[in-house]
Protein backbone atom coordinates (compact mmCIF):
# COMPACT_ATOMS: atom_id res chain seq x y z
CA UNK A 1 0.00 0.00 0.00
CA UNK A 2 1.15 3.57 -0.82
CA UNK A 3 2.18 5.82 1.78
CA UNK A 4 1.37 9.50 1.71
CA UNK A 5 4.38 11.85 0.11
CA UNK A 6 5.57 13.80 2.95
CA UNK A 7 8.97 16.60 2.60
CA UNK A 8 12.04 15.61 4.39
CA UNK A 9 13.22 18.59 6.40
CA UNK A 10 16.67 19.71 5.30
CA UNK A 11 17.17 17.33 2.47
CA UNK A 12 19.08 18.74 -0.28
CA UNK A 13 18.74 17.04 -3.57
CA UNK A 14 21.75 15.34 -4.97
CA UNK A 15 21.41 16.78 -8.48
CA UNK A 16 20.08 20.49 -8.12
CA UNK A 17 21.23 21.39 -4.98
CA UNK A 18 17.71 22.71 -3.75
CA UNK A 19 16.99 22.13 -0.01
CA UNK A 20 13.66 21.38 1.26
CA UNK A 21 12.33 19.95 -2.02
CA UNK A 22 12.40 15.96 -1.47
CA UNK A 23 9.66 14.37 -0.47
CA UNK A 24 9.52 10.78 0.38
CA UNK A 25 6.88 8.43 0.13
CA UNK A 26 6.72 4.12 -0.18
CA UNK A 27 5.31 3.05 -3.42
CA UNK A 28 3.23 -0.04 -4.26
CA UNK A 29 5.77 -2.56 -4.31
CA UNK A 30 7.26 -1.16 -1.07
CA UNK A 31 10.30 0.48 -1.83
CA UNK A 32 10.71 3.52 -0.29
CA UNK A 33 11.00 6.56 -2.89
CA UNK A 34 12.43 9.84 -2.69
CA UNK A 35 11.85 12.47 -5.04
CA UNK A 36 12.53 15.98 -5.89
CA UNK A 37 9.84 18.45 -6.94
CA UNK A 38 12.08 21.13 -8.71
CA UNK A 39 14.23 18.89 -10.80
CA UNK A 40 12.46 15.50 -10.81
CA UNK A 41 15.20 13.80 -9.66
CA UNK A 42 13.89 10.05 -8.39
CA UNK A 43 15.60 7.31 -6.09
CA UNK A 44 14.39 3.88 -4.77
CA UNK A 45 16.17 2.51 -1.37
CA UNK A 46 15.02 -1.47 -1.06
CA UNK A 47 14.99 -3.14 2.07
CA UNK A 48 16.43 -6.00 0.13
CA UNK A 49 20.21 -6.58 1.32
CA UNK A 50 22.48 -5.54 -1.70
CA UNK A 51 25.26 -7.97 -2.80
CA UNK A 52 28.85 -6.81 -0.73
CA UNK A 53 31.59 -5.60 -2.75
CA UNK A 54 34.84 -6.69 -2.10
CA UNK A 55 37.24 -5.11 -0.12
CA UNK A 56 39.59 -2.35 -2.31
CA UNK A 57 43.10 -3.49 -1.86
CA UNK A 58 45.09 -1.06 -0.77
CA UNK A 59 48.38 -1.12 1.68
CA UNK A 60 47.18 -1.88 4.39
CA UNK A 61 45.64 -5.22 3.60
CA UNK A 62 48.08 -6.54 1.19
CA UNK A 63 51.43 -6.01 2.61
CA UNK A 64 52.76 -9.53 4.17
CA UNK A 65 53.10 -8.82 8.11
CA UNK A 66 56.47 -9.95 8.46
CA UNK A 67 57.10 -8.03 12.04
CA UNK A 68 59.05 -9.73 14.47
CA UNK A 69 56.38 -10.58 17.13
CA UNK A 70 58.39 -11.84 20.35
CA UNK A 71 58.18 -10.26 23.73
CA UNK A 72 61.86 -8.67 24.32
CA UNK A 73 63.03 -7.58 27.94
CA UNK A 74 63.13 -3.70 28.21
CA UNK A 75 65.69 -2.91 30.38
CA UNK A 76 66.22 0.87 32.12
CA UNK A 77 69.74 2.83 33.15
CA UNK A 78 69.54 4.30 36.03
CA UNK A 79 70.91 7.92 34.95
CA UNK A 80 74.69 8.50 36.38
CA UNK A 81 74.97 10.79 40.09
CA UNK A 82 76.16 13.69 38.00
CA UNK A 83 72.98 14.01 36.64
Amino acid sequence: MASPKRFIAGAVCPRCAEMDKIMMFTDDAGEQVRECVACGYTDALSDLEQPSAAELETRVNKRDNEDDHTVKQVVFFKAGSGD
